[in-house]
């Protein structure tokens, strides 16, 4: 494979120096002082009141539906278009999600939709929002409505670290937000993930069951069940160094967008950019013309060596949820049905977009 859809990217030394005083000080565990400089500065940072890291952003969820108390027969109203990590850890749990439909001028949860879905669930426990590829949900009109009827809004922002809604961070707002660390992500550990709340009560819960539930006494003692689920000091100096320099991947990132849109030939519809904010540009995704199969063009192009990928599948049309209630306008099946992923690196090279472009041409 010579161009990845979203690969990893070092800056320089600085992850290997930081790696290298987690060595010298011998903190190779789940705690340590690159974890706590982490969650101090990606707090600071984004404009938290705290935060917490996670061996996973999956991880960073499963705490926040734990911290709910999240039992079988509960529902939850969820983003229909996604990945799979912003449903499992409350569908785990025995919750059923209630899949609400994207917006056609966002791609994310339609506010209007999550309206419906509110109020023909009105014990729905939680609500949560994704924004898709980096791009902020509507944040404001979802919490307005969660805190009319007293329902905590959850915004999985795992690929939207660095983006903003209305000048503030994606996710600052809601009751909870997370980030995925994953190797794919713009702020990377290799694996990882980042709990945010302005709430301390809640991330002392979500610390606390990330410890395995442990009370703080000297002996093991546990009135709750908890899970290992706290990130190990050596990958947070990773992501520590991926956090100083967010500021230049979204630069790189912006910049391979621009290369895109000056490419994109007539057949080939990026997504399209919100109003109320600055997306971060994680991937670049576009829709095709009617007749151009995706597909086609995923296989295509991995025989030239370049990764792309269709959108999310609907969370509707998964065998697993195929039960489950959702409010759809049919924008998500439509969007996948004509979504490609193309390759977003940062320093993505303009002689492979250009091959991008007429292998695309040629089918």
């Amino acid at each position: 494979m010579r161009a990845f859809l979203s690969p990893p990217f070092l800056n320089g030394d600085d992850e290997r120096a930081l790696v290298a005083q987690a060595f010298d000080s011998n903190y190779i565990a789940p705690c340590g002082p690159m974890v706590d400089a982490l969650e101090r500065e990606a707090a600071a940072r984004f404009g938290f009141g705290g935060a917490l890291a996670t061996v996973s952003g999956t991880m960073a969820l499963s705490l926040l539906a734990r911290a709910l108390g999240i039992r079988p027969g509960d529902e939850v109203i969820v983003s229909d278009l996604t990945f799979i990590a912003s449903v499992g850890p409350f569908a785990e749990l025995g919750a059923r999600p209630v899949f609400v439909d994207a917006s056609p001028e966002t791609w994310c949860m339609d506010p209007a939709l999550a309206e419906r879905a509110l109020a023909e669930h009105p014990r729905a426990r939680a609500l949560i929002a994704t924004d898709l590829y980096g791009q902020s949900c509507d944040l404001d009109a979802l919490a307005a409505l969660c805190a009319a009827r007293g329902v905590p809004l959850i915004v999985d922002a795992a690929e939207s670290a660095g983006a903003t809604y209305r000048g503030r961070a994606a996710g600052k707002g809601a009751w909870a937000a997370i980030h995925s660390l994953n190797g794919n992500k713009i702020i990377t550990a290799g694996g990882g993930g980042l709990l945010y709340a302005d709430d301390p009560d809640l991330l002392a819960r979500c610390r606390k069951l990330a410890g395995q539930g442990r009370e703080p006494v000297p002996w093991y003692e546990h009135r709750c069940l908890g899970t290992h689920g706290r990130l190990g000091n050596v990958p947070a100096a990773i992501a520590l160094a991926q956090l100083r320099h967010l500021g230049d991947a979204l630069r790189d990132k912006a910049a391979v967008w621009e290369g895109w849109l000056a490419r994109l030939p007539a057949w080939a519809t990026p997504m399209p950019t919100a109003s109320y904010g600055t997306p971060n540009r994680w991937l670049t995704v576009v829709t095709l013309a009617e007749g151009r199969d995706p597909l086609r063009a995923v296989a295509a192009l991995a025989a030239r060596g370049i990764e792309s990928r269709p959108l999310w599948k609907p969370m509707h049309l998964q065998p697993v949820f195929q039960d489950c209630p959702a409010v759809l306008c049919g924008v998500g099946e439509a969007l996948f049905a004509q979504g490609l992923c193309l390759p977003s690196g940062r320093g993505l090279s303009p002689d492979i977009m250009d091959e991008t472009i007429e292998t695309l041409e040629r089918l």
